[in-house]
C-alpha cells in the first residue's frame, strides 16, 4: 500500500459544521466562490436511490454476506465459484439501473464549471458514465470489466464470469475475476488521486460512510492544503467533524442543490487555517 504522511487533525481548529434539514440550502457567510480545482469523492450512498444496495447499512450488502467469503483474494482462491456467483448477481443488477438526479447534477457540474472537476468514485457501477461524467476515476474498479489474475489483462464483459472461461490475452483458464478492488488490495490510480487532492481548493464527499481507507483520509489530505471541505450525505459520516460544511439528506435533493450553488457562485471560497 502507498506510504504517505497523514495530517494529524487532533490539534487543528476545526470550522463549525452546518447541519441544515433535508433539502434546505445552507448559504455560508463570506465571499463569492473562487474555486478552480474541485475533487469529488462519491460512495455507495450516491447510487442507493438508483436501486443499488449500500454496503454498511443495517440492510446493506455486508449484512447479508461475509466480506471474507466474497470480497478478498483469499476467498477467490478458496471458492472461486461462490465469489463469481456473488459478483455475477451484482453485475446483473447493474443492467437495469439508471443514473439519478445526483449523478446528473455532478455531470452538469463537470460540463459547466469553468475550472477543473475530477470525480473519484468508490462505486463499481457505471452510473457516473451513464450520466455523462467524463473525468472520472473508479478507484475500486468497474464491475462491468473482467481482470485476469494471471496476466493482468482487463476488458469489458457483458455476461457472467465462470471458472472455466479462458482469458483472451494469455489463453489460460481459471483466472478471470471481476475487475474490482477487494479488501487487502490497492485501489487504482492512487498517485493520480493524491496529486489532484494536493492541488484542489474544494473537496466534496458524497454518499460515503467514512469508514474505508484510503478514501476516508482524503478529507484530511484536502484540508492540509487549505481546501474547503464539504460533506453531502444522508447522515453524518464517521469523519463528519473534519468537514467545513455538511448538508445531510437524500442525495437526489442535496447534491443538485449544492451544484446549483456552485454554478451560481454562492459557495464559500478557500479556507485559511493554521496548520
Amino acid at each position: 500500500m502507498l506510504e504517505r504522511s497523514r495530517l494529524n487533525t487532533s490539534s487543528q481548529s476545526l470550522q463549525p459544521v452546518r447541519l441544515p434539514t433535508e433539502g434546505q440550502q445552507c448559504y455560508p457567510d463570506g465571499t463569492m466562490a473562487d474555486f478552480e480545482r474541485i475533487v469529488i469523492l462519491t460512495g455507495a450512498g450516491l447510487s442507493a436511490e438508483s436501486g443499488l444496495s449500500t454496503f454498511r447499512d443495517k440492510d446493506g450488502i455486508w449484512a447479508r454476506h461475509r466480506i471474507e467469503d466474497v470480497a478478498t483474494p483469499e476467498a477467490f482462491i478458496r471458492d472461486p465459484e461462490a465469489v463469481l456467483a456473488f459478483y455475477n448477481s451484482r453485475r446483473n443488477l447493474n443492467r437495469d439501473v439508471k443514473p439519478n438526479a445526483a449523478h446528473l447534477a455532478l455531470a452538469r457540474l463537470e460540463a459547466e464549471f469553468p475550472g477543473d472537476v475530477l470525480t473519484v468514485t468508490q462505486n463499481v457501477d457505471p452510473l457516473h458514465e451513464m450520466a455523462g461524467t467524463k473525468k472520472l476515476i473508479h478507484m475500486h474498479g468497474e464491475i462491468s470489466n473482467v481482470l485476469c489474475n494471471y496476466c493482468g489483462a482487463r476488458r469489458p464483459r457483458d455476461g457472467d464470469i465462470t471458472v472455466d472461461q479462458v482469458c483472451e490475452a494469455c489463453q489460460r483458464a481459471g483466472g478471470l475475476r471481476p475487475d474490482v478492488v477487494w479488501f487487502g488490495e490497492m485501489p487504482y490510480r492512487m498517485d493520480e488521486i493524491y496529486r489532484a487532492l494536493d492541488a484542489c481548493d474544494l473537496f466534496i464527499s458524497i454518499g460515503t460512510s467514512g469508514n474505508v481507507y484510503p478514501a476516508a483520509g482524503f478529507v484530511a489530505e484536502a484540508r492540509s492544503v487549505g481546501a474547503r471541505t464539504v460533506e453531502l450525505n444522508l447522515e453524518p459520516s464517521e469523519g463528519a467533524s473534519m468537514f467545513d460544511e455538511a448538508v445531510h439528506g437524500k442525495a437526489t435533493v442535496v447534491v443538485p442543490a449544492y451544484v446549483e450553488r456552485l454554478l451560481a457562485g454562492t459557495a464559500q471560497g478557500k479556507v485559511e487555517r493554521d496548520l
